[in-house]
């Protein structure tokens, strides 16, 4: 299934509009990646433990909002918003959105 952040595909018409989809997810940091984390971003550096969060939460909603279309017969998603958010002191919030489209020329949904 094609994934994309522009509202078309060049090259394949959009024939259908099947929706908004989501997926979302939230994961919990615990506190001693947070205390190392810290003192990192105070030494200077990047951060590999959250990177790694941030990643792991980016695929797992995309994941979530792929099968969503899929479940609505849709061969592509278009448009897709990413959002990250903290809740709380120590749990990101990840949410993907898109609009489910069926596009001509692209493999029908599995």
């Amino acid at each position: 299934m094609l994934l994309t952040t522009t509202q078309t595909i060049e090259g394949h018409p959009i024939e259908q509009y099947m929706g908004l989809v989501t997926g979302e997810t939230i994961y919990g940091a615990n506190f001693i990646r947070d205390f190392f984390a810290g003192i990192r971003d105070v030494v200077g550096g990047r951060s590999g433990s959250y990177e790694k969060i941030v990643e792991k939460g980016r695929l797992a909603a995309l994941k979530e909002l792929e099968q969503r279309a899929q479940a609505l017969g849709a061969n592509a998603v278009v448009g897709i918003d990413l959002d990250f958010e903290t809740v709380g002191e120590s749990m990101l919030m990840v949410v993907a959105t898109g609009t489910a489209v069926r596009a001509a020329g692209l493999p029908p949904a599995r």
